[in-house]
This record gives C-alpha cells, sequence and structure tokens, in this order.
C-alpha cells in the first residue's frame, strides 16, 4: 500500500519512499549494526537508562538508519563496538574496532562516521558514500587584547601621541615669536582716529598663541586670522599637518573600533607544518592518522615526521578528547571537516584555520561480498536525489549557539569601545566648573565693593543659574581685566607694552595726549559713564562730548569730538 484514493480528495500518497529498482532481497530481515558513541552520528538519550534497544539511541546515523530500513524493508539491531574504535590494522594483520568485527562477520552493517580509505576497502565493503569532507585543522579562537575605554587611542602608538603633542607646543612657540617678530601683526585699535593714537596691537598674545592651533587641530577654525606672510606660513604648514593626522586617525579609528582583531598564530596547514610551538595531532588509529602516515605530499611528510616524533602525547583516543585538549592547552587538532563544523557551532571560543587537506567520505561498511550491496547504493542514492541527507545533516549539526562564520554582520560599538572619550568629556566639563569658581572667587576677592560675602554672591548667582533669570545684572564688582587707574606712558615705556580694557597688547611709540585718553575713558565703561559709546566703524570705545556752546571758547585740536548718533552699537 503506497497511498489512498478518495472520490473528493483525490490521491493521497504516504511519505514513504519506494522505488521499482529495489528488490526484496532485505524484506523482513534482521541486520546487525556496529557502531560507535560520536556525537553527532550516534548519541544515547537523556533517559536511555529507561528505553530498551535501538530506542536508546540518537543521531544522524540512526535517522539515516530508519530512512534505509523503510526503503529496503529490513530490521536491524544497534550494537556498539566493544573497544570503541574505528578500526586499524594490527602487526599480525587482524583489525580492529568496526573494521574487525566486519571482518569476522559479528556484524552485517557498520554504520558511522567511517572513512572509505583503499586500506580498508581491501578488507571490507563500502556502499556509496553518504556525506564527502575532508581533513581540516580545529584551534581555539585567540582574541586580541580586550577593548578598554581608552581605545580610541589605539589608531596612533603612544609615541606619535607624545610627538604630536610636541608639535602643537613648537608650532605654538613659533608663532608667538614670529608674531612679535613681524610689523604686520601689530595694527591700530582705533583706525577712526587716523594716526592720533600711536598704541599698537598685536593679537598673538601667549594665551592666542596656544589657542590658534588647537582651533585648527580640531577642525574648528578660529577668530584670529593671520595678517603677515610668515604668519600665514605658519598657520598653513600646521593646517597641512593636522590634515593629513586627522584624515590617517579617522581612516584607523573604524578598524579599531568595529573589528574584534584576532590573533591567530597559524593560519594555514603550511603555518602549522614550519613551526614547533603549538603541537598538533589526530586521533590514533583513525583515517587521518593513515592519511599523514601514507602521504606523499612534502608538508604532509613533514608534520606525519613530527607526530610520530612525538607520539604518544600528540594523539588521542577520541573527539571529545581532542577538543578539550584544543581548548586547555596549546594544541590543534586534525579532524574531519563535518566534525569540526559541529563543535565550531557548540562553543565559540573554537574555530577553523585554513581549508581542508584531502577529500573524502564517509560510507556503510559491509563484509567482502555483502548480497545487499547495491540495494544500500540504490537507496542511499535515493536519499540524497530527495534531499533527505541534507535535511538530517541541517537537524543535527545546526542548532548551536554560536553563529556561522559566513555571517559577519556589522555590530555597534559598546561603551567598552568609545566609553573613554565620554570620561573625556566629564573630566572636561568638571575642570571647566572648577576653573569658573575660580575666577568667579578671583573677581570677588579683587572688588571694589565689600557689602556681599563671597557666600551670599554665590548663593545669589546660584538661584539665579537655577530660575533662569535674564544673563545681565547691575555690575557690582570689578574683574580683573578692568584697571582702577589706567596704564600711564611712563609704565607703557618701560615695559613696552600695556593692556588696555579689550584685553589686548598694545606696545609702540610714546602715546599721544589722545591714546591716553581713549586707554582712560575705555576703563569708565563699567562705570556707567553715559559719556562713551562704541564707534559703528570699529566698533572701539570713543568719548562723547557735548557739542560747544555758541561763543563759547574753540577747543584745541588735540580735543575731538563725537557726535552721539542713536545707531550705535553697544559695547562687545
Amino acid at each position: 500500500q503506497i497511498g489512498h484514493w478518495h472520490v473528493s480528495e483525490g490521491l493521497s500518497m504516504d511519505n514513504r519512499i519506494f522505488s521499482s529498482n529495489i528488490s526484496d532481497s532485505l524484506f523482513n530481515t534482521t541486520l546487525i549494526v556496529t557502531t560507535i558513541l560520536e556525537n553527532p552520528y550516534l548519541m544515547l538519550k537523556w533517559n536511555h537508562q529507561e528505553l530498551e534497544g535501538n530506542d536508546r539511541y540518537e543521531g544522524f546515523c540512526v535517522d539515516m538508519l530508519k530512512e534505509l530500513a523503510e526503503i529496503l524493508r529490513f530490521n536491524y539491531k544497534i550494537h556498539l563496538v566493544g573497544d570503541g574504535v574505528y578500526g586499524v590494522p594490527e602487526a599480525n594483520g587482524t583489525w580492529t574496532g568496526m573494521v574487525g568485527e566486519l571482518i569476522a562477520r559479528k556484524a552485517d552493517l557498520a554504520v558511522a562516521g567511517l572513512t572509505i580509505t583503499a586500506e580498508r576497502e581491501k578488507v571490507i565493503d563500502f556502499s556509496k558514500p553518504f556525506m564527502t569532507l575532508g581533513i581540516s585543522i580545529l584551534y581555539r579562537v585567540h582574541m586580541g587584547r580586550k577593548p578598554g575605554y581608552f581605545s580610541f587611542l589605539d589608531p596612533f602608538s603612544p609615541g606619535v601621541w607624545l610627538f604630536m603633542l610636541l608639535a602643537y607646543l613648537a608650532v605654538s612657540c613659533v608663532l608667538f615669536l614670529v608674531a612679535r617678530l613681524t610689523p604686520y601683526e601689530w595694527y591700530s585699535p582705533h583706525p577712526c582716529s587716523q594716526g592720533r593714537c600711536n598704541l599698537l596691537v598685536n593679537q598673538y598674545s601667549l594665551g592666542n598663541s596656544l589657542w590658534f592651533p588647537v582651533g585648527g587641530f580640531m577642525q574648528q577654525g578660529s577668530t584670529i586670522a593671520p595678517q603677515a606672510l610668515s604668519t600665514r606660513c605658519v598657520s598653513g604648514v600646521w593646517w597641512a599637518f593636522t590634515l593629513i593626522i586627522i584624515s590617517s586617525y579617522t581612516a584607523n579609528l573604524a578598524a579599531f573600533l568595529t573589528v574584534q582583531r584576532m590573533d591567530v598564530p597559524i593560519e594555514s596547514v603550511d603555518d602549522l607544518a614550519d613551526q614547533t610551538a603549538i603541537e598538533y595531532g589526530t586521533i590514533h588509529g583513525g583515517s587521518s592518522m593513515t592519511f599523514f602516515q601514507n602521504s606523499r605530499y612534502q608538508t604532509y611528510q613533514r608534520m606525519w615526521n613530527y607526530m610520530y616524533s612525538k607520539q604518544p602525547s600528540v594523539f588521542v583516543k577520541s573527539t571529545e578528547e581532542g577538543i578539550a585538549r584544543v581548548l586547555n592547552s596549546n594544541y590543534a587538532f586534525l579532524l574531519e571537516s563535518t566534525m569540526n563544523e559541529y563543535y565550531r557551532q557548540r562553543n565559540c571560543n573554537l574555530t577553523q584555520v585554513g581549508g581542508l587537506l584531502d577529500t573524502k567520505g564517509y560510507g556503510i561498511g559491509m563484509p567482502v561480498g555483502s548480497v545487499f550491496r547495491d540495494e544500500f547504493d540504490l537507496a542511499i542514492l535515493q536519499l540524497q536525489e530527495n534531499n533527505r541527507l541534507e535535511i538530517l545533516k541541517r537537524k543535527w549539526w545546526e542548532g548551536g549557539k554560536c553563529p556561522k562564520e559566513e555571517d559577519h554582520r556589522a555590530k555597534g560599538l559598546g561603551m567598552e569601545n568609545i566609553g573613554g572619550i565620554f570620561v573625556v568629556l566629564i573630566c572636561g566639563l568638571i575642570v571647566a566648573i572648577f576653573m569658573a569658581m575660580l575666577e568667579f572667587l578671583w573677581s570677588l576677592r579683587h572688588s571694589e565693593q565689600s557689602e556681599v560675602s563671597v557666600c551670599q554672591e554665590m548663593v545669589a548667582e546660584l538661584r539665579n543659574i537655577i530660575l533662569c533669570k535674564d544673563s545681565f545684572h547691575p555690575r557690582r564688582r570689578r574683574g580683573g581685566l578692568i584697571r582702577t587707574r589706567p596704564a600711564m606712558p611712563e609704565e607703557c615705556r618701560a615695559r613696552s607694552t600695556t593692556t588696555l580694557s579689550n584685553g589686548k597688547l598694545c606696545s609702540g611709540a610714546e602715546p599721544d595726549a589722545l591714546a591716553q585718553r581713549l586707554a582712560q575713558e575705555a576703563a569708565l565703561v563699567a562705570r556707567g559713564c553715559t559719556h562713551i559709546r562704541v564707534c559703528p566703524e570699529c566698533r572701539r570705545f570713543q568719548g562723547l562730548r557735548a557739542r560747544p556752546a555758541p561763543g563759547s571758547p574753540a577747543r584745541s585740536d588735540e580735543s575731538l569730538e563725537w557726535e552721539k548718533t542713536t545707531n550705535s552699537s553697544e559695547p562687545e
């Protein structure tokens, strides 16, 4: 019976797979199947002690046996091999393991991860391969150092960061020196006076010389613009330097922060053969050991000579022992690619090094001259054509906790990658608040009025900040930049420089009466003087004098009259 016919539903076929080319020679025949416990081919169920017979086992080979038994309609009984090995020849010509049981006809089939080799083919028969594979190298994942909070500094070495700091200081000093030497960086603070003011200002003070390279390095620019050819040369060289540095840093930062760099000491089988620091080996008596023993390839011969000289320490008895040795010591395990894939899916600390060393297949072993070899060949081909073997492989190989190596999706950066820049930001804000408090206390200590205590003034300012009041209030104190007494000409000549109320450094010839009056009147703005304004052309402080009454004596030429205009701007 292969299906049912219904008038309304039509033909309904059974899920069983049949072929008219397969004979019924195995119909209702019970076969003894020898096998070995190995994940995921054959495993004991978690409740195997409560079960009996074939129900105690599960795995890829168990499901494949069910599919074959359904096609060929035979019965089977699973039997574990006594010595727990696949089969290797002894010195007296006998074989061990599953191969030995087939030769002795203690079993009818050997269904496991049994590799088809020429040496085994001489003593037993194999079916068509039901799985294709090759020898591969299994090694543990060697990760680089974990990303730290300051990993954003990794694109440059500490030496480069040090030289960048020295370059910044050197450029600041050279800029300060050049700006002082060139006459084209000195200008009049009051161009409206048309030569009456002999005071000259240089914008490159020591503080500005240190701040200008910072703005260029951070790609933010500055309100300070070089005027002389020499200062422009210094600025251009610094900008070119910062362009290369910033571009190199940006290009390397993505790689350092998004790619988890792996420190793999070996990348291929040649690297493994050319070194001796990492031990390597395979399962003793397995097909992989036979492959290296009989290989004529020079690299594989060197590897066999190494393993032979180190035996028995480099060989293991089972796949599980080899996996444990890889994880716990400096050891590379040579095993079939299918087992490599299976264990890598379930342990993220394992990785495959290089490609396959050879190509071979797993087959079902049978005694020499088995009469049902052709039937198993046809059944295996049917399972392959119907994609049943691939479905079974996915069932037992997939489902691990580790993603496939081919799936490299971009991952977002975490705080362990860029947390350091937040630390720098917080530290900078704390330093700024601390400096603001120092400036506040310093200005209070130099205030003209002492009616209000420091604590009261601090509380008042904090209250205004919390209540978000307007950003202006009557001036009750005087900062350090406003001088009580303007600098006298003698002081200017003695120091060659003086400081105006706008913070500019002035130098030059002896100031005349007009220049001295400008400096004095500018200092009165903070005291609420009404005869001071800002020139709408140069935005400099100017004094306002009333026009002389009719008949009054004329003023001297030194007394410059300005007319108060309604469109005058507020002081900066």
